[in-house]
């Protein structure tokens, strides 16, 4: 029997279910997590052959100890993975210290955290990206905007999606900008665009067996720093462009037994750096799309990707067939906003579409909004209404 480490099987809550076919595909699944085992659902203790609680799983040294005690009880390691971004160093430094040869290890994170590590990957497979600097200093700086112009872009060079990202606008902005900035930052010319994504689940030869993708109706960056709501939606299958430059980049970056979520820009207008609706790297994410973005991939598809991963852990491949095709939206709505439609005239709507209602957690409502609405339609133009209807406000 194969030993399968999963790190912090618990959070995102519905990554249980990549334990539970773990456990259904034959593995010996261990988790480390630092949820007591009382806090872990009735499904997720079923799918574990043992849990190791930890106080803390930014404390290495802790989490080392534990895979050491999994080892000494069942043996090597065959496998070990969080699918969350925010572990992936963690699961890298613990599969090299280890000799865990099945994912990555501390010498792949350089070209898949840093965004300007990444860029070098794009551009050696032909995939076009915006042209940045190393945030030093103002002289610095202002040489890029002299060539490239305002309004620019600073994100952290090691980041995910749009957090702590900001416009700036000129000089004024960009030294107020420099007086507080911290360390690592890149500034990039703006794009405007919005986010098309490749996700996909990649066997150990880099073939995608499951293929699917979002598409943002609204860009994240202003929806965390201007508190507006959230939309995106996943389309039956990808673009044919998405496919294609998707496919490109699990070239460019070898990637093999994963799943992944690859950002593309997809301009809105024309612009230096190409044509309207053109395709431009924005950057890679060795791990599903967040939150519950595999889920809406699920039921964009009548899938099952959680499935589908792990038996492409445990075979190597899958039989799965996906089945009836749905456009599958996701509103989240922002607090404080005076919309025309309630909650429950919403649910009256749209209740043979609606799959869920929720609340959405402080930590991910910057991102996501306040209340979510998710929902799956036959065509585009149905999901298009919907976003429509909920986000429509008073006028008074």
């Amino acid at each position: 029997m194969k030993n399968f480490v999963f790190i912090s099987p618990n959070f995102p809550e519905n990554y249980k279910n990549f334990c539970v076919h773990l456990k259904l595909n034959g593995f010996r699944v261990l988790g480390i997590g630092d949820c007591p085992y009382s806090g872990l659902s009735s499904a997720l203790k079923n799918s574990l052959d043992e849990y190791y609680a930890v106080a803390s799983l930014s404390d290495y040294e802790e989490v080392y100890r534990a895979v050491a005690f999994f080892i000494h009880k069942y043996g090597r390691i065959e496998y070990l993975e969080s699918n969350n971004e925010y572990w992936l160093e963690l699961d890298a430094r613990l599969r090299t210290d280890f000799n865990i040869t099945s994912g990555l290890s501390v010498k792949d994170m350089k070209k898949v955290k840093f965004k300007s590590e990444m860029k070098k990957y794009y551009k050696k497979a032909g995939i076009k990206v915006a042209e940045y600097c190393f945030v030093k200093s103002l002289a610095g700086c202002k040489k890029f905007i002299k060539k490239f112009g305002f309004p620019v872009i600073v994100k952290p060079d090691n980041g995910v999606g749009a957090n702590a990202t900001y416009r700036i606008n000129n000089y004024e902005e960009l030294e107020n900008f420099l007086k507080t900035a911290p360390q690592g930052y890149i500034m990039e010319e703006e794009i405007k665009a919005l986010v098309n994504s490749y996700d996909a689940i990649v066997d150990a030869n880099g073939n995608p067996v499951f293929e699917s993708g979002l598409i943002e109706t609204a860009s994240l960056m202003d929806i965390v720093n201007n508190a507006e709501n959230s939309a995106y939606y996943y389309p039956p299958e990808p673009l044919p462009d998405v496919r294609e430059i998707g496919r490109k980049t699990l070239k460019a970056f070898k990637v093999k037994n994963r799943f992944v979520h690859f950002e593309f820009f997809r301009l809105d207008c024309d612009q230096r750096i190409g044509r309207k609706g053109e395709l431009i790297a924005l950057e890679v994410n060795m791990r599903p799309a967040g939150g519950g973005s595999t889920d809406m991939a699920d039921y964009a598809n009548s899938a099952d990707v959680y499935k589908i991963w792990a038996d492409v852990m445990a075979f190597g491949q899958t039989s799965f067939v996906c089945g009836e095709k749905f456009y599958c939206a996701y509103a989240g709505r922002r607090n404080g906003k005076n919309f025309y439609y309630s909650e429950q005239d919403i649910r009256d709507k749209y209740g043979a579409n609606l799959i869920t209602v929720e609340k959405q957690p402080e930590a991910v409502a910057a991102m996501m909004g306040d209340l979510m609405f998710l929902a799956k339609f036959k065509t585009k133009e149905q999901a298009e209404e919907f976003f429509t209807e909920v986000f429509k406000e008073q006028i008074f």
